[in-house]
């Protein structure tokens, strides 16, 4: 992959060149408003429209503030949390837009995790906490007033196709994560460096109502599940929160991970999968 330049490995994907430039906040951080965002809500409601498939719920991903951080390099702010603030205000009109369109808003969030990889030079996993604390404030911050039945906080280890061996343990994180105020938590679980972490959920105390939207498909591998496999993932995710409170999710994107084709066969697993759970699980 390093010779190659990608990170995933797809057939006929080009090499990334190296970036060269960055972006940098050289001045106060600020929202330039929500048109931009309610021209793709509109493109998407008319995609759906045009499907003309009867959807009982869609969602609209955003980047969390702790999140863009890793891709916008700080020289104006004398903090970090003044830096983080900014981030949260200046997102926050982009979160209402969504939920006011009538769109479940899902946080994407890798960095409650992979802050890790990245800081590990100067972090222990005692001390992710301190790192991490911080960002989740500021985003409870950014979701003040919007219900929580509305959100949806996605977390993983990151998408790239590698070994994953330094990867942090979800029992370092779980606390932290669940401090975001949403209805759902959508993360790995079909990761093969992850699975056996389904033990953590059935100690941690989880609030009434709590919905839980583990992957039960992967980005990581080009195998398709077997439908079967799904079904039985979804059937023991079940056991530990009630079959009321578990949706059937992906680990990640699959956008750049696998070969388009191959994902929408995952994507018909999935959903041939869950049809199977349900079956079995409302007999």
């Amino acid at each position: 992959m390093d010779r190659v330049g990608t990170i995933a490995c797809i057939p006929g994907e080009r090499p990334r060149p190296p970036a060269r430039e960055r972006v940098i906040a050289s001045g106060p951080v600020k929202s330039k408003g929500t048109a931009a965002t309610k021209r793709q809500i509109e493109c998407f409601k008319s995609a759906i429209a045009r499907s003309g498939v009867a959807v009982d719920e869609a969602f609209v991903p955003a980047l969390a503030p702790g999140w863009l951080d890793h891709f916008i390099y700080n020289e104006h702010y004398k903090t970090d949390e003044e830096f983080i603030y900014a981030l949260a205000d200046a997102m926050s009109d982009k979160y209402r837009a969504i939920v006011e369109a009538g769109f479940i808003l899902q946080i994407d969030d890798p960095g409650i995790a992979t802050s890790w990889d990245i800081d590990q030079a100067r972090a222990k996993p005692c001390r992710l906490p301190e790192i991490r604390e911080l960002r989740i404030e500021a985003l409870n911050y950014a979701l003040t007033g919007i219900p929580p039945e509305k959100i949806r906080y996605h977390w993983c280890w990151g998408s790239w196709h590698g070994a994953h061996v330094n990867d942090i343990p979800l029992k370092y994180i779980i606390d932290i994560a669940l401090k975001v105020k949403a209805q759902t938590y959508s993360f790995e679980a079909a990761n093969v460096r992850h699975e056996h972490e389904m033990s953590v959920w059935k100690e941690v105390k989880l609030a009434p109502g709590t919905i839980l939207m583990p992957g039960v498909i992967s980005h990581a591998t080009n195998i398709v599940e077997h439908p079967k496999l799904v079904a039985r993932r979804l059937i023991d995710w079940a056991a530990i929160v009630g079959h009321e409170n578990v949706v059937g999710g992906a680990d990640c994107g699959m956008g750049g991970r696998v070969h388009a084709e191959i994902g929408w066969a995952k994507l018909a697993a999935l959903a041939e999968g869950a049809a199977l759970a349900t079956r079995a699980l409302w007999h």
